[in-house]
């Protein structure tokens, strides 16, 4: 019997599969533990975590649209304090891995305190920053759209922390690549992309947007090409580890994104429609390689 090995590593850690869930669809973890062992993933990205508690966006902040949905959630979550003491003492009765903690900030002060407090944290493995943030300092343009924003975001937090640091890139942006190339000369460990596309839609009874910030965030099965192409372009820009994401919902998925050069993926959308995605990817991997004539998953990374 063939040994399907499905192994691989990021930035230097160990990973049993490549199947991360995304930030946003998995919670800080235990929320899943009650329907399946979580400790069968490669690990997850928790909840985007800021410095202060955030409400969010006002309702509605969900919209289906054909292929996919958009989400307006405006990072809510109870703040990095509560996250330490409260959220990641309950995830450590379930989970007996390294999770990826997801900052978000407002301010690049904002994001170097967050990864500072989370530094300390020996649950966290990897610390993924998310530059989609819109920059209060800077006019409200979202960090992720200028280079020499994430290259300052960058080293804010390289500076107080010794963990990975993969920034999360915007696919919103002229060039993807010249995003990713700044924020591996200000030293990030790795890039995740894509972050989702702006869209929006209209109630055409109402004759109003649907959201109630009326743009939001596209995901899913649609936005999938683009992702792929992006991840493609970036694998090839930098030499740092490139973790892809953007409609993945098969064990097919997860293999299309590792040939065009991903390290590992993140699950997201998938999850919101189906609360087992990611337990059914892992299980399927396995055929789908045996399928496609492959036994090793670190073998075909990059390899179109």
């Amino acid at each position: 019997m063939v040994d399907y090995d499905t192994k691989v590593e990021l930035c230097g850690l160990p990973l049993d599969n490549p199947v991360i869930p995304a930030s946003g669809t998995f919670g800080y973890g235990y929320e899943f533990a009650e329907l399946y062992d979580i400790n069968i993933l490669g690990t997850f990205s928790c909840k985007g975590t800021t410095l202060k508690e955030r409400f969010g966006n006002p309702t509605p902040r969900i919209a289906d649209c054909t292929a996919g949905m958009l989400n307006s959630v405006g990072l809510q979550n109870p703040g990095v304090d509560k996250v330490v003491s409260e959220e990641l003492p309950r995830l450590k009765k379930v989970f007996g891995k390294k999770i990826m903690a997801n900052v978000s900030g407002f301010s690049i002060e904002e994001y170097a305190e967050v990864c500072r407090v989370l530094d300390k944290e020996d649950t966290v493995g990897w610390l993924e920053v998310n530059v989609s943030c819109p920059n209060v300092h800077g006019g409200g343009l979202s960090f992720g759209t200028d280079g020499k924003s994430v290259a300052a975001v960058t080293k804010a937090v390289k500076k107080v922390t010794s963990k990975p640091v993969i920034i999360k890139l915007s696919p919103n942006v002229k060039d993807v690549t010249e995003i990713a190339k700044a924020a591996e000369g200000a030293g990030a460990d790795g890039v995740s992309l894509i972050n989702t596309l702006v869209g929006m839609r209209i109630d055409l009874k109402s004759k109003k947007p649907v959201l109630a910030n009326i743009t939001g965030g596209l995901s899913g099965p649609a936005v999938f090409p683009v992702a792929l192409a992006m991840v493609y372009k970036t694998a090839r820009a930098v030499k740092i580890p490139v973790v892809g994401m953007g409609g993945i919902s098969s064990a097919e998925d997860v293999i299309e994104m590792m040939l065009a050069g991903a390290v590992a993926v993140e699950v997201g959308a998938a999850n919101l429609v189906n609360p087992y995605a990611c337990k059914e990817i892992i299980e399927n991997l396995p055929k789908a390689m045996e399928k496609y004539g492959i036994k090793s998953l670190k073998e075909i990374r990059g390899l179109i």
